[in-house]
């Protein structure tokens, strides 16, 4: 395999229809229609995947083994029984890291695939043409597909136990990559037209359908790191055989009555008399998106019921203000209510794109913008925050404050790293970041969702006739916002707005968090300049007309600072504030303010603050570039002990940067909750 390099690509749109319908009463404009911009905020992260994480990623599909582990799968296929399989050469356990190695390849090719949507072109077609033949060629005949067994089935991967689906519950991760291979074959096939990688997970699909279950001479287990539930929904929706969700829906309701059962898992009950989020954040993330998805496409008021409970308990109780989850490094799992440190914090970068998708899922079932709020607030803070912005460098945890000694990542670093051996975060990176058009917006009848707000161009179906508008923003450095009619078929229709909550007064749907200032934003919507009003509908504007080519919307949202306390509940926070502004949260890291430490900063009860725009961030951590973003400065004090014992303060000015762009400069300290009396400061 010759490594990516970087191509010049042209823009093209290939859509293509479901089969079955999504269950949903709010259907997911798809990533199909929707073409960022170039040279914007989001433009920029995804020209970064595209040159850069999808190149670095397939690289290391090469120099990791990744693609290797097929191709001696597939010897082993055509060679039963050779005399390799006794010699060290062989032994998976000595050269396969993880059971789930496979999925890196899987993840890439999703990636590249939303990335053919965008930027479509021929030598990345091909080239992933040519990585599914290796794939493909490790399939067994009866479509099960799992290097780590499959290369030495006498002596497979030390997690995957002697015979299939052994070991499925705790460690084998067979349906984990079950799961990644379908969601990848099912965007390959969306964004290219192409079934090469569909029919190869078919097979797989097909085999473990008629494995596993509850019947005579099936494995009766579950997933043991759960994905597979949401891709079989989602491959029911591409294909329409029924077969698909049954499987997941059996997947869900046997969690809890195979033979394991622990919170780690989500398996200490089953799902539907679960209320609260518990255990590793991404399986369960993962889980509760598949929960969604069952409920929808079945109408199941249990499932509804138990996960309406769960995404509460999440954003009432276990939600980082940066719109993370997962506060402990033991089990990278949620802590109890209210237990969310800052120094310690884990949120692992995975578990925030899970988060995404479960936000997403909740607003299709209940077309309420507050969930897309959390969806806004994880995207821009929790998961780009995972990666460096020339999309080279990744973090694994994200934490919310840093002494520059503590080491936050699995492998004893405290800076983002190139790779890591458990390659999970960087590869999902690579196939999330390329797919955020497909969360842009929203329909339901003759309503258009207008969820998030980025400078695109969209085509979209409004009751069979097409609507194509043209956005232009700057967002989120300014609340400007101005959606053009380019062309529209389409009968009269309800263009929905989304009024963010952080406009409304409101950080988070929840009592978990609260503005702490005084200052009162506000918005302002306009059609062809002339201002539109009304009572907001689950936080939409709803503007309704015949939509004419040429019509103009333009949106306004003041942006001022904002301060936030947390819950009282909350022990970390308390005495302490931090600073967003519009969708984005500050902090404050030692680069920007030499000689003070953030630790013991005090800022003032009603703080004043200056905005800078294009303020530069050399990345010296990476390509060594310089990019911009919006800036705040404020007064503070320091404090600090006299040799004598004495409390000192002195006055300083102290810099804010958003949170996604902290540690591009190298390990330091940093801070995004900021001390506001006393009791507030660490030591």
């Amino acid at each position: 395999m010759r490594r990516l390099f970087s191509i010049v690509y042209t823009c093209a749109f290939f859509a293509t229809t479901a089969v079955a319908q999504s269950g949903y009463p709010y259907t997911q404009v798809p990533f199909t229609s929707v073409k960022i911009a170039p040279g914007t905020f989001w433009g920029d992260r995804i020209h970064a995947a595209r040159e850069v994480t999808i190149p670095l990623a397939f690289s290391k599909c090469e120099s990791e083994h990744r693609y290797k582990n097929f191709e001696m799968a597939a010897y082993t296929l055509q060679h039963p029984g050779h005399a390799g399989l006794e010699t060290p050469e062989w032994d998976v356990k000595k050269f396969m890291g993880f059971s789930f190695d496979d999925t890196d390849v899987y993840k890439t090719i999703e990636g590249a695939s939303y990335v053919l949507q965008t930027y479509p072109d021929e030598k990345l077609k091909a080239y992933i043409d040519s990585v599914l033949d290796v794939v493909a060629a490790a399939q067994e005949p009866d479509g099960y597909l799992y290097t780590a067994r499959t290369i030495n089935p006498k002596h497979p991967h030390g997690w995957s136990g002697e015979k299939r689906w052994e070991k499925e519950d705790f460690l084998s991760h067979e349906l984990y990559n079950l799961g990644h291979m379908v969601d990848a074959a099912c965007a390959h096939y969306q964004a290219t037209g192409s079934t090469k990688f569909l029919d190869i997970a078919k097979r797989y699909a097909d085999c473990v359908i008629r494995e596993v279950g509850p019947n005579a001479g099936q494995a009766c287990i579950v997933p043991g790191h759960q994905i597979a539930e949401m891709a079989l929904a989602r491959l029911y929706v591409i294909t329409g055989e029924k077969k698909y969700l049954d499987e997941a829906k059996f997947l869900l309701d046997y969690r809890g009555k195979t033979g394991r059962h622990d919170i780690y898992s989500q398996s200490d009950k089953p799902v539907v008399e679960q209320t609260e989020a518990w255990g590793h954040a991404v399986r369960a993330g993962y889980m509760y998106a598949g929960m969604a998805d069952v409920a929808a496409l079945l109408g199941d008021s249990s499932y509804i019921k138990a996960i309406d409970a769960i995404t509460e308990n999440i954003i009432s109780k276990k939600y980082y203000l940066t719109g993370g989850v997962g506060a402990r490094h033991a089990g990278e799992a949620f802590g109890a209510d209210y237990e969310l440190p800052n120094l310690t914090a884990y949120n692992e970068t995975c578990a925030a794109i899970s988060m995404v998708y479960l936000f997403e899922r909740m607003f299709l079932l209940h077309g309420d913008a507050k969930y897309i709020d959390c969806l806004e607030r994880t995207l821009y803070n929790g998961v780009i925050s995972g990666m460096s912005v020339d999309g080279g460098k990744f973090f694994y945890p994200n934490p919310l404050s840093s002494d520059g000694q503590y080491c936050f990542n699995a492998d004893n670093t405290k800076t983002r790293q190139p790779w890591f051996g458990c390659a999970c975060c960087p590869s999902n990176l690579s196939r999330f970041i390329p797919s955020m058009p497909g969360y842009m917006y929203g329909v339901n009848g003759q309503n258009l969702y207008v969820n998030l707000f980025a400078a695109n161009t969209a085509n979209i179906s409004i009751g069979g006739k097409n609507v194509t508008l043209e956005e232009t923003t700057n967002y989120p450095w300014d609340g400007d916002v101005t959606i053009r009619v380019a062309q529209t078929k389409a009968k009269p229709f309800t263009m929905m707005i989304r009024i963010p909550g952080w406009v409304q007064n409101r950080v988070v749907p929840s009592k978990l968090y609260s503005y702490s200032d005084d200052v009162v934003a506000g918005y302002e919507v306009s059609v062809n300049g002339q201002r539109v009003d009304g009572e907001l509908q689950q936080g939409y504007l709803a503007i309704s007309r015949k939509w004419k080519k040429g019509d103009v919307v333009t949106i306004h949202f003041d942006m001022p600072v904002r301060t936030v306390t947390a819950n009282p509940r909350v022990s970390d926070d308390q005495g302490r504030v931090a600073v967003e502004r519009g969708p984005l949260v500050y902090c404050a890291e030692w680069a920007d303010n030499q000689g003070i430490n953030p630790h013991h900063l005090l800022l003032a009860r009603q703080p004043q603050f200056q905005v800078e725009a294009a303020y530069g961030i050399q990345n010296t951590e990476g390509d060594g570039k310089t990019f911009l973003v919006t800036a705040i400065t404020a007064k503070a004090q320091e404090a600090s002990v006299t040799p004598e014992g004495k409390l000192s303060a002195k006055d300083v000015s102290v810099k804010l940067i958003p949170y996604y762009a902290w540690n591009h400069r190298g390990a330091g300290r940093m801070d995004v909750w900021l001390a506001r009396s006393l009791s507030g400061l660490e030591d």
